[in-house]
C-alpha cells in the first residue's frame, strides 16, 4: 500500500523530526510511506482564515490523484481504536485501495473544499494537541495499525 501524508507546516523541532523518521523507517516493510509538507500560509487578519484556508486547499488538493482514498484529519471527525484504525487499513487494502492519502491541514483547520473530497474525516482525540504532534502521533499509530493487521507484537 502506498500511503502519502500531506501536512501543511514545517516540523522544527528535533525531537518530532527524529520521532517522524523513526517511525518512517520502521513502516518500511510494510508500506511505502511518503510526507509531502506543505508552507502554511501566516494568517495576519483572522477575517481572512477562510480565504487563506482555501488557498492552502488549492496546493493540497494538487497533491490528490483521483483515485485515492482521501483521509482528513478534523476535530468532528470519526474516532478509532488502534484496532479500529489496523480493521479499516485492512478493509482499504482489501477493496483494492493502493493510495490512502492523510491530510493534516493548519492550525486554522482544512478547507472545505479539501473536507468535501475526503472519503473519511477522522479524529485522534477529544484532546488538544500541538498541531506538528499530528504528525508524530498519526505515523506511530499507521505503524501500531501494521503491526496489529500482521498479529505482531507491540506496545500496549
Amino acid at each position: 500500500m502506498n500511503i502519502k501524508i500531506i501536512a501543511l507546516g514545517k516540523i522544527k523541532e528535533k525531537f518530532l523530526k527524529d520521532g517522524i523518521d523513526e517511525f518512517l523507517k520502521r513502516l518500511t516493510p510494510y508500506a511505502s510511506v511518503e510526507i509531502i509538507e506543505l508552507p502554511a500560509i501566516e494568517i495576519k487578519d483572522e477575517n481572512l482564515t477562510q480565504k487563506v484556508l482555501e488557498q492552502e486547499g488549492e496546493k493540497i488538493l494538487s497533491h490528490i490523484k483521483s483515485q485515492s482514498y482521501v483521509i482528513t484529519l478534523e476535530i468532528q471527525g470519526k474516532m478509532f481504536s488502534s484496532e479500529e484504525f489496523a480493521q479499516k487499513i485492512q478493509d482499504l487494502t482489501n477493496e483494492g485501495i493502493s493510495e490512502v492519502v492523510f491530510v493534516i491541514g493548519s492550525s486554522c483547520g482544512i478547507s472545505r473544499s479539501v473536507s468535501n473530497r475526503a472519503n473519511l474525516k477522522m479524529s485522534m482525540s477529544k484532546m488538544t494537541f500541538l498541531h506538528q504532534f499530528a504528525r508524530l502521533i498519526l505515523v506511530e499509530q499507521i505503524y501500531r495499525a501494521f503491526k496489529i493487521i500482521k498479529g505482531e507484537t507491540y506496545h500496549k
